[in-house]
């Protein structure tokens, strides 16, 4: 019993004592040396605030932490922090008043992250060596020797990032609580960490691996190995794109990142929800997957597609080439090519792309084969290829209906479907709308539709065409045609709501020449129909 009562009576005394120095140990005393070791180590100015002890935890706290930006970005802080929380030895600080860092702790800091034109971060100069500011007080002699920094752990907790060009007008990529955790720290080697944020918008995002040696000439530079992962991202709502190029759409990755220091490459599995693609477009009916493999060159800000393999559903297409986002808006130069896509899963990102079928009608069956070229500003975007259909139907659209005047005249079949045995095209979009010519297209009831139009960006149809029917009807046969009939027509009215009607004068002059033979003569015709065509004008008086 006697020896667990002096066991409690050292307890007690032990306990006072630590209380006791809690209250005789002056942590301020060292935030001179604290200072000077964090701004050697990091090459900028750095100032904490009032510092206090925490035996019981075995640390020091800082209320404020702030570290200088460099100087050719901006004049406030680089970063701003509440706290700094210093892991200390305890016994060293006890007894020799001496402040054995091991790790330290930055709770809700505010950084923001900066790129310049020339590709230059406001973090790259972070670890060069800086020479002290000429008012700076000279350290105590007592406060001479360098602190004994070895970071076991760095942690940032609840931190605030901003991620943003120089000078431009694009609104920062914003990250809230943000924790990073670095274990073994040391400059010369690879040390492991981990990443964790939320997008002001929308959106987790996260990264674990292996970072390091530091960069001594660009801590940007510094060879990073990682997993990516990225959770509903939102392109619009965190400004990610730009506003005008109307891209939007949710976003969710998983993939691999390595970094030389200079060129990222990375690769792994993207999901888009909700696409859309351009400005005018709409968010498309189901989700696209790709298999995707990027290099980047962290300087040029710069980078290539070498692999993108689009799958939706069963229709497999791919997409390649560069990029370039040094400008405010991305400027692209990329190539997509989808041999056989089957109609009905292509179908479903047509609101994406801004193209509108026929009211109430739907395409089934078949395959869809596309040849693109994309090219310019993301939101000022040219588009140039071949598009191509092949067995497929468009449900719900009654062409011979739609072309029931020249039905009469020639005698074209209606049913509640149009069946189209093969399509193709060549087609160029830009913002001001798309114009296709070489179109050419067999609908099996009717026969073969050929000409050339435009589609404008609000869905105005203009378009001249053909089609060579395989059998005459009442009206043309009376006129002496016999066997294929060629008929040309027009089509007006919009996407949603085309309107086909005959081009009677064509249709004449052609009659005209066939029966003489002279062209003057039909000439002279489609004068005639001119003139007859014309309402006669009134005046007041004859009204």
């Amino acid at each position: 019993m006697r020896i667990v009562k002096y066991l409690g009576i050292v307890v007690v005394v032990l306990l006072l004592a630590v209380v006791a120095a809690s209250f005789l140990i002056d942590a301020n005393q060292f935030r001179p040396r604290l200072e000077a070791t964090l701004t050697e180590a990091l090459g900028r100015p750095v100032t904490v605030g009032n510092l206090s002890v925490k035996l019981w935890s075995g640390s020091v706290t800082a209320e404020n932490l702030a570290i200088a930006d460099d100087p050719a970005f901006s004049r406030t802080p680089f970063l701003q922090a509440k706290s700094l929380q210093l892991g200390v030895e305890m016994m060293p600080l006890i007894f020799s008043r001496d402040l054995n860092v091991t790790g330290l702790t930055i709770d809700q800091p505010s950084i923001g992250l900066v790129q310049s034109a020339s590709g230059d971060w406001n973090f790259s100069s972070l670890g060069s060596k800086t020479k002290p500011a000429a008012n700076a007080p000279p350290p105590a002699a007592a406060d001479k020797a360098p602190l004994n920094l070895s970071v076991k752990l760095v942690k940032i907790t609840g931190g605030h990032f901003s991620l943003g060009q120089a000078n431009s007008k694009s609104k920062p990529l914003a990250l809230e609580n943000v924790n990073i955790e670095v274990r073994d720290f040391t400059p010369a080697s690879a040390f492991p960490f981990s990443f964790s944020a939320q997008v002001a918008g929308g959106g987790q995002l996260s990264l674990e691996g292996k970072a390091g040696p530091i960069s001594q000439t660009d801590a940007a530079m510094t060879p990073v190995e990682a997993t990516l992962h990225v959770a509903q991202l939102d392109l619009a709502r965190t400004g990610l794109v730009q506003p005008s190029t109307g891209i939007a759409g949710l976003i969710s990755l998983d993939g691999t990142a390595n970094s030389t220091g200079e060129l990222v490459h990375v690769k792994g599995n993207l999901k888009g929800e909700k696409l859309k693609l351009v400005k005018t477009g709409s968010p498309a009916r189901r989700t696209v997957q790709l298999d995707f493999d990027v290099e980047h060159d962290l300087k040029k800000r710069t980078g290539r597609v070498n692999r993108s393999d689009l799958h939706f559903g069963a229709a497999p297409a791919s997409l390649t080439g560069t990029y370039d986002v040094r400008g405010e808006t991305a400027a692209l130069n990329m190539v997509f090519s989808g041999p056989s896509m089957a109609v009905e899963e292509l179908e479903q990102l047509l609101p994406a792309v801004d193209v509108v079928l026929p009211s109430g009608s739907s395409l089934k069956g078949g395959t869809a084969s596309a040849k693109l070229a994309f090219a310019g500003p993301a939101d000022r975007l040219v588009t140039n290829g071949s598009l191509g259909l092949n067995h497929t139907s468009l449900t719900g659209f009654d062409m011979g209906n739609k072309m029931k005047v020249i039905s009469s005249l020639a005698g074209i079949p209606t049913g509640p479907n149009t069946d189209i045995q093969t399509l193709s095209a060549n087609v160029r979009n830009d913002p001001a709308g798309t114009a296709i010519d070489g179109l050419q297209f067999i609908v099996p009831t009717i026969g073969q539709v050929t000409g050339a139009g435009t589609v404008s960006a609000a869905h105005a149809l203009d378009f001249k065409m053909r089609v060579t029917l395989h059998t005459s009807g009442q009206v043309l046969a009376a006129l002496g045609q016999k066997g294929d009939t060629s008929v040309p027509f027009f089509i007006a009215g919009t996407s949603s709501d085309p309107v086909f009607r005959p081009d009677v004068k064509g249709m004449a002059q052609e009659k005209i020449q066939s029966l003489t033979g002279n062209s003057d003569l039909g000439k002279a015709a489609g004068g005639l129909l001119n003139l007859f065509g014309k309402k006669k004008q009134t005046t007041p008086a004859q009204k």
